[in-house]
């Protein structure tokens, strides 16, 4: 069926309707599941992938294919914010104390998935030398979504969240180069012919971009004295968001960097927290919808089909080694960085835990990918990403939550400390008893 079972129903009726109606069974689906994952003690992100699966085209195709091709601004909405409330944490004083440290975290960490899943795919599996190479420039980023939006449900804070947010960020900067470089070597090795343009144009384009978010976090300052109305400083924050989103649309260049340099600039020029936590309490629809769109967007069957031209593996097989060697990169690289830097057992022994999830970044660098690519290739590509990125999101924020407590960077209630405290007890005795 390639029509969604909504629009059947409203087929003839108003095109508002159309929309209306499945993007608040999105909504409604997704907070739904939180009410299961809640009791499983899982973040609300888990629940939101859950929802897009159950009411997608693999469960039950409540949501047609073109409500979700037409959706996918929602995705740079969502990074926009995110990248946006990411950039608080990165406050003058706050850096001096890390930056440094925080710089040796993410290179090693970064580095370390990148080369673990290039010697999987190039030398374990046989891939081709290029797709290899995207392929491992990918494994370095993280999803900054998913993270916050668990760090923010927690209401955790501490050194560990400072670092954490930070690493985070800084992922996505290593892996954003990563990937220019690699997918014009890819290019390059398909033509045959290398052209130094192709890396250094996408590089440029970026600083461009971290440039004017800058520009744009300045005048945001600007547009906002002390005086101006609550509702019209969230107005003025979000017209700019959008317009830098729109910007960057039109360069054909993830908003991320941009937006995370104009949350860094407003909050050192003004110190002013306030629009942060306006943003926090307007988002949570946003990044709902974000989420539930990449669960009814992933292609199961597309896991089980054979790419000859790429390796002899399915893709199945190839997405499920790409899970487990980037996990295993990051927690090496996170914790050989920790040690390096002095971080304390806490930070060094969980922080590789909170770095699993991957998706919003990685997609949408999987998408622009496959359509430079193109063929097989392309389509494998997008294909593996996506099928992990949904795996990562699935457990990837439980990860993080259990780092955040492991970490103790939040506190539980005393009910939940009695009932640990109960757990623990329970299981000593079954120890004794076995």
């Amino acid at each position: 069926m390639n029509s969604g079972f909504l629009l059947r129903i409203f087929n003839g009726r108003s095109s508002a309707s159309d929309v209306i109606i499945p993007i608040a069974l999105m909504l409604f689906s997704g907070f739904a599941l939180t009410r299961v994952t809640k009791r499983l003690k899982l973040p609300n992100v888990t629940g939101y992938i859950l929802a897009g699966i159950l009411i997608g085209p693999f469960g039950l195709n409540l949501i047609s294919d073109k409500l979700i091709n037409g959706t996918g601004f929602i995705a740079d909405i969502a990074l926009a914010f995110i990248a946006f409330s990411t950039g608080e944490f990165f406050t003058f004083s706050t850096l001096k104390k890390n930056g440094l440290k925080v710089c040796i975290i993410t290179f090693l960490e970064a580095a370390l998935a990148s080369i673990f899943v290039f010697v999987l795919s190039f030398s374990v599996l046989k891939m081709d030398f290029g797709f290899a190479l995207v392929l491992s420039a990918l494994a370095s980023t993280t999803a900054p979504a998913s993270t916050v939006m668990t760090i923010r449900q927690l209401g955790a804070k501490g050194d560990f969240v400072n670092t954490l947010l930070q690493v985070v960020a800084l992922d996505d900067v290593f892996g954003l180069v990563a990937y220019s470089m690699a997918i014009s070597l890819a290019v390059a090795g398909k033509s045959g012919s290398f052209q130094i343009s192709a890396v250094v144009i996408p590089i440029l384009v970026n600083i461009f971009v971290l440039i004017l978010g800058g520009l744009f976090g300045a005048l945001m300052k600007l547009l906002m004295p002390k005086n101006r109305s609550t509702d019209n400083r969230l107005i003025i924050t979000i017209a700019l968001l959008f317009c830098f989103c729109g910007i960057c649309a039109l360069l054909d260049v993830s908003p991320l960097l941009g937006c995370m340099s104009m949350g860094t600039v407003y909050i050192n020029i003004t110190g002013d927290d306030k629009i942060f936590k306006q943003l926090n309490y307007f988002s949570p629809p946003i990044l709902l919808l974000f989420f539930v769109r990449s669960g009814v967007n992933f292609k199961i069957d597309a896991l089980f089909h054979q790419r000859g031209t790429i390796t002899g593996a399915s893709l199945l097989v190839v997405g499920v080694s790409y899970f487990l060697v980037r996990i295993l990169g990051k927690y090496a690289g996170s914790f050989l960085g920790s040690a390096l830097v002095g971080k304390k057992k806490e930070v060094r022994n969980y922080l590789g835990l909170a770095l699993i999830p991957q998706a919003g970044v990685a997609i949408g660098l999987s998408a622009l990918g496959a359509r430079i690519l193109g063929g097989e290739d392309g389509s494998a590509l997008e294909t593996v990403i996506l099928a992990s990125s949904v795996l990562y999101e699935l457990i990837g924020p439980a990860c993080a939550k259990l780092a955040l407590y492991l970490s103790k960077s939040y506190a539980i209630s005393l009910e939940e400390r009695a009932k640990e405290a109960e757990n623990k007890k329970k299981c000593r005795v079954a120890s004794l008893v076995t």
